[in-house]
């Protein structure tokens, strides 16, 4: 059998020659594994999972064991030959059922991809930077900035004690200012900044700045980093240049950080292209499937130590890391964040104080402990409600139009210039929310997952709920790459469940419980619902159609304070999609607003929780 290597020349691929894919994800735990088969009808289905501990650390030491683990599962449960005596996957034969056509990865072990971003302005350049690592799928552990707020020596010392994989430099439109620039080099030579992977290697630097100002910096820290310049990703005030600086950040990624973890130089020689960052893929997908059905598309990762959002919004992709914000490890940051308050007002019964931080303090010191009691899943799905709120925020804080255009470019008023660029994320021009996560994808009922989001986002119109059914979507990420129509296919199939479609009417809040809100024409019925309502229509899926959700047309007319994107009182008619849920009619009123005593709080809450099908915990004692 041939075991030779894949082409790392995704150009040489040909989509129509691919009957079987292989994909795996090298977690910081786990590593994961899917097969892909086209079937009779020409389709990519994911027909077998496995999975395996990751090996990257002591005693194996190489990435690699963990994915021949994952791998030989997969063989076991689909009886296809595919690794061969070395682990390494085999190209097809003319013996049936040997080998892969294609064989891609994705990782996140060893902590992902940690940078440092460095602009002259706080509110602009910098904050360009930081879009342009977010989105290579990369965590921002701190933004330097002239303007950030801090001394010169404090920014020194900073930079000293982070241990990032590389810096991003960037500042100055072409053609613009030089000194500062020189000022921030001066001030990279001064700390010297070690990388956190590999003794003795020089630290990467991407220079994204000016053009005219690279001789300069270049002469001050070329002898002192691996320095790399690109494109500026700010050429203009009113322009944004942000790809050169994240292609430059994947391949960086792959050559510095990758090559020293154990054993990826062995799996990129065995991959047909090369590895990608997890939260790289899983925005890949996102901007896949945007493009794919030319929708806008809002998507979430909530993990144990953070989550990230995507956006695509008028074909422009945002993602954001919130590294604080998670459901194990984090638990404790969401409760300091958020507050005890915020917290129980998502809870359908009373809980003390003492008692919620205290749960809440156990799962974070034995993070990887499951709800055993209703009432401990309920005050989970609370806390996540408000990690995934205060995710959602900071994500509209960055995804947002260029800080400055038509303002006057003196340097006084650029340097004390508050955030003046709009966010890109517009609730009413949303076509569909991703969940994605344990909390999430593994929720005991669909249901939940489709309420924690519409409490946590507040979607307005028309918005499809959507979820990730097992974590797939970094190994789909990565096909998209070099394979789209298979990677949205899988997406489609077996990776997204419908929950259903939401409708929330945007009103001013000021309405009282009960007061005429929508009326709605559907199922040839015709109904009246009151403010401060969740209704829920059935509308499941299709039959002998492989799963598809059904569709239906509906009419609902707001009365005269409530929009439905159509202005005050306008009637929307549209074709909606079902899905587990069916289609919910959220009446609660934009921005939802909750009632403020306990009692009246709780009554609400269980009557939300009855109209989605959602078990209510008893009283805790």
């Amino acid at each position: 059998m041939s075991e030779t290597a894949f082409s790392t020349d995704t150009l040489t691929i040909q989509p129509g020659n691919v009957n079987s894919i292989l994909a795996t994800d090298c977690g910081s735990t786990t590593t994961k594994a899917i097969l892909i088969q086209r079937n009779a009808e020409g389709e990519y289905r994911l027909t077998h999972r496995g999975e395996a501990p990751t090996t990257v650390e002591a005693p194996f030491d190489d990435v690699t064991v963990g994915v021949t683990n994952a791998v030989r599962e997969i063989e076991e449960l689909s009886g296809k030959r595919i690794a061969g005596e070395t682990g390494k996957p085999m190209t097809p034969e003319s013996e049936p059922n040997v080998g892969v056509d294609l064989y891609l990865s994705t990782s996140s072990a060893g902590g992902g991809l940690q940078m440092t971003v460095a602009g002259v302005v706080k509110e602009m350049s910098a904050e360009s930077a930081q879009r342009a690592a977010l989105g290579a799928g990369a965590i921002v552990i701190d933004t330097i900035a002239v303007n950030d707020g801090r001394k010169e020596f404090q920014r020194v010392e900073r930079l000293r004690q982070l241990r990032p994989d590389m810096i991003l430099f960037a500042g100055g439109t072409d053609g613009g200012t030089v000194t500062h620039l020189v000022e921030m080099a001066e001030m990279l030579v001064a700390a010297d900044p070690k990388p956190r992977l590999g003794i003795g290697l020089a630290l990467p630097v991407i220079y994204a700045g000016n053009k005219q100002a690279y001789k300069e910096v270049a002469a001050l820290i070329e002898t002192k980093v691996s320095l790399r310049q690109v494109e500026n990703l700010r050429p203009a005030m009113d322009r944004e240049n942000l790809l050169p600086a994240r292609e430059a950040i994947h391949e960086l990624f792959l050559e510095h950080v990758m090559q020293q973890a154990p054993g990826y130089s062995k799996l990129s020689s065995w991959t047909s292209t090369g590895i990608m960052s997890t939260p790289n893929a899983v925005g890949k997908i996102m901007e896949t499937i945007a493009r794919e059905r030319k929708i806008s598309v809002l998507g979430v990762d909530i993990g144990g130590a953070t989550t990230d959002v995507f956006s695509v919004f008028s074909g422009i992709f945002n993602r954001t890391v919130s590294a604080n914000l998670g459901m194990s490890y984090s638990i404790c940051n969401v409760l300091t964040e958020a507050g005890v308050g915020n917290i129980k007002r998502w809870l359908p019964f009373n809980v003390s104080d003492a008692d919620l931080r205290n749960q809440l303090r156990n799962k974070m010191i034995r993070p990887t402990t499951i709800p055993q009691r209703l009432i401990d899943l309920q005050i989970e799905q609370a806390v996540s409600r408000e990690a995934l709120s205060l995710a959602f925020i900071h994500h509209k804080s960055l995804a947002r139009g260029l800080t400055g255009v038509g303002s006057d470019k003196s340097n006084i008023d650029i340097f004390n210039r508050g955030n003046t660029g709009n966010t890109l994320v517009n609730m009413m021009q949303l076509d569909m929310i991703v969940g994605s996560g344990g909390v999430l994808s593994h929720a005991p009922r669909r249901e939940q997952s489709a309420l924690m989001m519409m409490d946590a986002y507040a979607p307005e119109g028309v918005t499809l709920l959507t979820v990730d059914s097992i974590f797939m979507m970094p190994q789909l990420g990565v096909l998209s790459t070099v394979h789209p129509e298979a990677a949205t296919q899988v997406f489609e199939r077996d990776c997204l469940i419908y929950l259903g479609t939401c409708i929330a009417p945007v009103g001013t809040g000021k309405e009282k419980e009960g007061e005429p809100c929508v009326t709605v024409e559907f199922g040839g019925k015709t109904e009246a619902i009151p403010f401060g309502k969740i209704v829920v229509y059935p509308l499941g899926f299709k039959v002998g159609n492989d799963g598809d959700p059904q569709t239906a047309q509906i009419v609902v007319t707001p009365t005269k304070n409530f929009d439905l994107g159509f202005g005050k009182g306008k009637e929307l008619r549209r074709t909606v999609q079902g899905g587990v849920s069916g289609v919910i009619i959220d009446t609660r009123g934009r921005p939802l607003v909750m009632p403020t005593d306990d009692t009246a709080r709780i009554a609400k809450l269980k009557e939300w929780f009855a109209a989605m099908n959602i078990p209510v915990a008893e009283e805790k004692s």
